[in-house]
């Protein structure tokens, strides 16, 4: 293991994966700057969970002074590489890095790596829980990344007959040289162009989760989604894939026929699940599930221990959760929609009419096929946060005698909750899936959702 007395390393960033290394490499006896944009006022909950870990705070900007005498600089996932100072370290020759490629480098169990533009945070925790039923005390299955816990920080927990399951998105992937030995590209769809810049940008750094995997690995790819499918050249070891349809010429990987889900290997089939075993909404989810029985199988799960983790699964918090009944509506959480893509799967995922909170803060997405799902599918629409104009000229006006038969535009979310609320009819669905990110009004998806549940929750 990597030897960090005395390193000197420049963490940028005091978010979630920035503390999380922050606290690893400072108990490991690295000396450790912590730099964030927002001032110490603003960063007094981030400050308090590092209280007593030795480490200097720089807040309020990024001096390029910081680079002085630095040996390594690490960035966490909002960070963006074009920033000046993150430029700078790579012009003078500084190694840039991320808590999720010091973490491959140093974890001594397997790890089971999984990106995508959508679904990997109910992919990956299906695997987690396939992955729980699999896994024999007094071992243990670790999930987290993108996803709930950075795991750079519980290190030294982990034997060598553990299993990690990892989401990494694009930002972390982006700087990455390292890969896990079961590799999944879920999908890749226009998402995060306003990061990226260009969809080959962001295929590019999806695609790092293959480039860097040894030649006895696994790969699993979606083939139902080009995008996926097209990086079947990159695949260095074995295949697996998902989709709907059964896998020419005996591949392997799973698919569902009459109502079965069906693992095929080595010329045999295996069905696991039943679709009626699915609790979870919209073909979209089938896909996760799908997904999700192709790595565990990959990874050597048993048929039982993959059915467990789908059976009485109900979501992910955030996706399409269901947050009350009120007066013969319901009302769902779809936060975690940060996509107009994810909001086009949200709206089918229902047949009841539907009310729909499109908003937030725009990824330079285009808008124009939920535009034209929301005139077919969605009776009412309500606007919100920032994306509201471009949104608005994407709907276009209210037409007479068709769908959608109103569109409102309310300042935020709390407005729009409101308005939703008047319009919604016993029957219907209320659903907030917003199409943009939080990053207008919230600090992410998950205070957003959760503040819409307040608010939902306090209508009289």
């Amino acid at each position: 293991m990597r030897n960090w007395t005395g390193q000197r390393v420049l963490i940028i960033g005091a978010a979630r994966q920035g503390l999380a290394l922050a606290r690893y490499l400072a108990k490991r006896g690295a000396e450790v700057t912590l730099n964030d944009q927002r001032t110490a006022e603003q960063s007094t909950g981030a400050i308090e969970s590092l209280k007593g870990i030795p480490l200097k705070w720089v807040l309020g900007g990024h001096p390029l002074e910081l680079l002085d005498q630095v040996d390594l600089v690490c960035l966490s996932g909002g960070v963006s590489p074009d920033m000046p100072l993150v430029v700078e370290a790579a012009r003078r020759g500084i190694p840039l890095s991320n808590d999720s490629q010091l973490f491959l480098e140093a974890v001594p169990c397997p790890v089971i790596g999984i990106t995508g533009s959508a679904g990997k945070t109910t992919t990956t925790t299906l695997v987690g829980r396939m992955a729980e039923a699999h896994v024999q005390l007094p071992n243990r299955a670790w999930v987290g990344g993108n996803i709930g816990t950075p795991l750079i920080d519980q290190l030294d927990q982990m034997q060598p007959a553990d299993l990690v399951v990892l989401e990494l998105s694009s930002f972390q992937l982006e700087l990455m040289t390292s890969a896990p030995q079961i590799a999944a590209v879920l999908n890749i769809t226009p998402n995060h162009l306003d990061r990226h810049g260009t969809m080959a940008a962001y295929t590019a750094a999806k695609a790092r989760i293959l480039d860097f995997q040894p030649e006895n690995s696994v790969s699993i790819l979606n083939r139902d989604d080009s995008g996926s499918w097209d990086l079947l050249p990159k695949v260095r070891g074995k295949l697996v894939s998902f989709g709907f349809e059964r896998p020419d010429n005996g591949a392997t990987g799973t698919f569902i026929e009459n109502g079965q889900l069906i693992w095929q290997s080595a010329g045999t089939t295996t069905a696991f699940l039943s679709r009626s075993d699915i609790l979870l909404r919209g073909d979209h989810n089938l896909a996760s599930v799908l997904a999700a029985g192709a790595i565990g199988f990959a990874a050597g799960f048993s048929v039982e221990a993959v059915a467990a983790g789908v059976r009485g699964f109900t979501g992910v918090p955030h996706r399409l959760q269901l947050v009350r009944e009120l007066r013969g509506v319901k009302y769902y959480n779809d936060s975690i929609a940060t996509a107009p893509e994810r909001t086009c799967a949200a709206i089918r995922s229902f047949t009841e009419p539907i009310v729909v909170l499109l908003g937030g803060r725009d990824k330079n997405l285009p808008w124009d096929d939920l535009a034209a799902l929301v005139h077919e599918r969605v009776d009412h629409v309500v606007v919100f946060g920032e994306a509201s104009i471009k949104i608005l000229a994407a709907l276009g006006p209210v037409r007479p005698q068709r769908r959608p038969y109103t569109i409102q535009h309310c300042g935020d979310l709390e407005t729009a909750v409101e308005a939703a609320a008047e319009v919604a009819e016993p029957g219907s669905v209320v659903l907030l899936s917003p199409g943009g990110t939080s990053y207008d009004q919230f600090n992410d998806f998950e205070e957003r959702g959760e503040a819409y549940q307040l608010w939902v929750n306090r209508l009289p």
